[in-house]
């Protein structure tokens, strides 16, 4: 139990941390500052403290718990809403994206119910859900975006669902790469900035748009001349310099990327070439982290694709034997450099925007990813959100550790490229103090995380002593936060905001969000993303009114720039839209989230509506972990996986329920969680990890023998509930 924050004393300031000196001239600054706050609200209380700088990002944490928790001390979160840590300041507001959009074309829309950007921000949200194509029409032209044919119109509303941009044509990646005036991005400007792990005292390397561009253009020569246009490409490496180039060069050559992750076993690598139909492979000889060479070649020859080209992860020279038929970077860019002709030696391929760009990959609830397509839309929608929800804009450096096997990867690309901020890589783990240095070393304003990747970060302390005080913004996504991890990442900027994202490589956006013009609670999204209607439904598909606090599945409104229309190896309509309730006429969209509605319109998401669970920020079944369990050991009858959220909220936990066939030796749950985290991590992710293993008599089941993991959820949820009332 907190005290009140009127309550603290010097003896509480020691014992987070200060010197009896120290403590007493903070005690004093605390104290001032809170006597000019209004009356004695909280929330004027700690908007007072943060824009006071009374915290620094030097304190030690249990410094800012302290002080924050007792603000909060008193606080009714059932009746007021979250704790709020961050208010925009009109001066502020009218700044960002889209302050500036809204103070330009507010009064034209909106008429005389307009105010300012802070006032009628959900006014003009709105105004964006009811008339989207007026939204979209002055948004696109924002990005940097030059159509060889221009649409004939934003929205065509003749087909359910309606057409955007119809018959419009262009290439995304050449978008990307030419300069333009408005967002204002030059041949001289830079578009990348990188460091390899390891070389955390080097200066940060950059690259030129032209250079960018000369590079992208070689590869897509290459590419050219080896591949057909509309063929499949595979990229599986960490996102390098290297694999962006590559990315945007298969793209500006016709061909569409299969992107896959590198952490994957080869048998998922096999599966996606298979569905995709790819053609060949982009990848490297060895991931290297941590000081360690990982092997990513051999793995991927074990999924067997018909031609790879292989990068060397160092240097120049590869560390591992080809096969005959594949083929080495190098070499591969000596073919292309024999047809140059100038700077504007390759011309782009030019598509229908619907054409398909990107196959991605999400898991449902089967045993076989989804392999989701994206047209030249979903880049739009990506780099529109992160324009209007992020700010990203020109002189941003934007970082965002990720894969371009996750919806992050090709978001990151899009966003900073076509709104001329400046892309920041670091080539190597990012859970350690290099990857900090980095991100003050670069300067980067925009940095995005995994809750799992704070925690680490927040409980080695591996940051302390870096200046993070660029940053004017942090983004989170893939998972639930926990609220002291976010604190703790805020402060190391005065308590910047940290966005909180939920949305789906099916969407090619967040569907509920944070904005820069609203006030932010740790772990919560303030609002649904521009354009995007949320229907909140009870068990019985009977929709909660929009303003009401409830908790139930999400449905969407279908109208969705960017969303899917097609599934590579699914039916779409059975997947987002069998079984959804109607609203007004209208079937909703599925997406499978459990979303509360706190007072005040804040959201959690509360998990998923199906078995599929979330695991370090990769979603994945019930049904493909125990594939994988049910294999582990023959003592193993069956098993049954499920997520659950800890009591104090964060990233899901895995765990699995056993049944043991009779006259084994019985094993330990501990032994057992050994093999079974071994099991998952090389036949399924190494990412995955078994929090918990119960081994059980039977299961629970229907009547028709259907397993109820429900049940099983639920009685884990009371063991952890009762362990932790015990401590």
């Amino acid at each position: 139990m907190w005290k009140s924050v009127g309550e603290l004393s010097c003896d509480d300031y020691v014992k987070a941390g200060l010197t009896l000196e120290d403590a007493k001239g903070f005690d004093k600054l605390v104290r001032d500052v809170i006597s000019t706050a209004i009356e004695t609200d909280p929330r004027d209380q700690w908007k007072a403290l943060v824009d006071e700088s009374v915290l620094k990002p030097w304190h030690p944490h249990p410094l800012h718990q302290l002080l924050y928790y007792s603000v909060y001390s008193n606080w009714d979160s059932s009746a007021l809403g979250p704790p709020l840590y961050w208010f925009p300041s009109p001066s502020h507001s009218k700044s960002t994206n889209l302050g500036k959009l809204m103070e330009t074309h507010g009064p034209r829309l909106l008429g005389p119910s307009y105010k300012n950007p802070l006032e009628s921000f959900e006014l003009f949200r709105r105004f964006s859900v009811e008339y989207p194509e007026v939204y979209w029409s002055v948004v696109i032209d924002e990005l940097s975006l030059v159509f060889h044919t221009p649409p004939r119109c934003i929205l065509d509303k003749s087909k359910p669902g309606g057409t955007w941009l119809p018959d419009a044509v262009l290439n995304i990646a050449e978008c990307c790469l030419m300069p333009s005036s408005h967002p204002k991005k030059e041949d001289d400007s830079v578009a990348v900035v990188w460091r390899n792990e390891g070389f955390d005292d080097s200066p940060v390397s950059q690259m030129t748009l032209k250079e960018l561009r000369e590079q992208v253009m070689l590869v897509a020569n290459a590419i050219g001349g080896s591949f057909e246009k509309g063929d499949t490409i595979a990229i599986d490496m960490p996102m390098t310099v290297d694999a962006v180039i590559i990315y945007l060069a298969i793209i500006l050559a016709g061909c569409i990327v299969v992107s896959i992750a590198d952490s994957f076993a080869a048998k998922e690598i096999a599966t996606r070439l298979k569905i995709s139909k790819a053609k060949g492979i982009f990848t490297q000889d060895y991931i290297l982290r941590g000081g360690r060479r990982f092997p990513l070649y051999s793995r991927v020859v074990e999924a067997a694709p018909s031609k790879v080209i292989v990068l060397p992860a160092s240097g120049t020279e590869l560390r591992v034997q080809l096969r005959e038929q594949d083929i080495s970077w190098m070499d591969f860019l000596s073919s292309a450099k024999t047809h140059l002709s100038g700077e504007n030696y390759y011309r782009p391929i030019h598509l229908p925007v619907d054409s398909v760009i990107n196959i991605l990959f999400s898991s449902g609830t089967t045993g076989e990813p989804k392999a989701i397509p994206w047209t030249q839309l979903s880049p739009i929608r990506s780099a529109c959100d992160g324009w209007a929800h992020l700010d990203v804009q020109v002189g941003n450096t934007y970082c965002w550790p990720t894969n371009l096997g996750w919806v992050m990867g090709p978001t990151l690309i899009f966003s900073c490229f076509l709104t001329g901020a400046t892309l920041a890589l670091y080539q190597g783990s990012p859970l350690g103090r290099g990857f900090g240095k980095f991100v003050q070393d670069a300067g980067v304003t925009v940095l995005g995380t995994v809750p799992s990747l704070v925690k680490t970060w927040k409980r080695t302390n591996c940051m302390e002593g870096l200046n993070w005080t660029k940053i004017k913004y942090f983004a989170t996504t893939g998972e639930a936060s926990n609220v002291d991890d976010v604190l703790w990442l805020s402060s190391k900027a005065y308590y910047k905001p940290v966005i909180e994202c939920c949305g789906g490589t099916e969407l090619a956006s967040s569907y509920i969000i944070g904005s820069p013009l609203q006030p932010q609670a740790f772990g919560a999204f303030s609002t649904p993303s521009m354009t995007t209607r949320i229907i909140i439904f009870d068990e019985n598909g009977v929709p909660y009114p929009d303003d009401q606090p409830c908790t139930g599945e999400v449905g969407l409104f279908p109208q969705h720039l960017g969303a899917t229309d097609r599934l590579l190896n699914a039916n779409h309509d059975e997947v987002y839209f069998k079984g959804m309730p109607m609203y007004k006429e209208t079937q909703l969209r599925r997406h499978g989230d459990i979303v509360k509605r706190t007072v005040g319109g804040y959201y959690n998401v509360q998990g998923r509506a199906d078995d599929t669970m979330n695991l370090g920020g990769i979603k994945t079944s019930s049904i493909e972990i125990e594939r994988v369990c049910d294999q582990a050991d023959e003592c193993i009858l069956e098993t049954a996986a499920v997520s659950l959220t800890p009591p104090n909220g964060g990233p899901e936990l895995l765990v699995i329920f056993a049944v043991l066939k009779e006259g084994f030796k019985k094993q330990s749950e501990e032994e057992l969680k050994m093999k079974l985290s071994r099991t998952i991590q090389k036949d399924r992710n190494p990412l995955f990890k078994v929090s918990f293993v119960k081994i059980v008599p039977e299961f629970p089941r229907t009547a028709s023998n259907k397993l109820l993991r429900r049940v099983l959820r639920d009685q884990m949820k009371q063991e952890l509930l009762s362990f932790r009332s015990r401590i």
